[in-house]
């Protein structure tokens, strides 16, 4: 059978979903429930906003933030919010003005989802994870964020076990702001490290 013909052989996904639910209905499992309890933790828990609350937190608290920066884990856990037990470490990757992180996951596309939310497209594609190791400077310019010599970028591999999340540089203008005020600026880019904040 040539390529194309099993190309066309091949059931649309939507088929090939029906199919797996009916096999499991017939083995008395019932997917449904799972899938139902992963969208409302992919669109109401898994967030964004945790991350950034996380941020806003140690920017207004340098205890928090040496706590944060000691063990991610447990200091994201003091803000009650939870990790999957297989993201053993959580290592924060703070920016400075000299210093850029970013982070990756060359293997497929895993990131500190309780934190900064699903991936997004790009961070999932092949090209990303492959050029971002070994062309750092040039993909981050590539979307949109261009950074001038003088700063070294440090690239971060996601493992089994460990997850990263960047602690972006604080906009100076909002120094003293409320934490609330704080949150509403972080961007799950930044949190990444594919983007910096306004005035930063």
């Amino acid at each position: 059978m040539s390529q194309v013909e099993t190309q066309q052989s091949i059931a649309p996904v939507e088929r090939r979903v029906d199919a797996m639910e009916a096999a499991l209905h017939e083995r008395g499992m019932e997917p449904r429930a799972f899938i139902e309890e992963f969208e409302h933790l992919a669109e109401e828990e898994w967030v964004p906003r945790n991350g950034a609350r996380v941020v806003a937190k140690a920017w207004s608290d340098p205890a928090y933030r040496q706590r944060l920066l000691d063990n991610g884990r447990e200091a994201v856990g003091e803000l009650g919010i939870a990790m999957p037990r297989h993201h053993r470490h959580l290592v924060v990757l703070e920016n400075t003005a000299t210093i850029h992180n970013v982070i990756c996951c060359t293997l497929c596309s895993c990131t500190a989802f309780s934190l900064i939310g699903l991936p997004p497209g790009w961070y999932k594609d092949l090209e990303y994870r492959a050029r971002v190791v070994r062309q750092s400077r040039t993909v981050l310019k590539e979307l949109g964020l261009d950074l001038s010599a003088d700063v070294g970028i440090r690239v971060w591999d996601t493992t089994a076990d460990t997850r990263y999340i960047v602690l972006p540089m604080q906009p100076p203008a909002t120094v003293g702001w409320a934490v609330e005020e704080l949150v509403a600026l972080v961007t799950k880019d930044s949190m990444i490290g594919a983007a910096r904040l306004a005035g930063t």
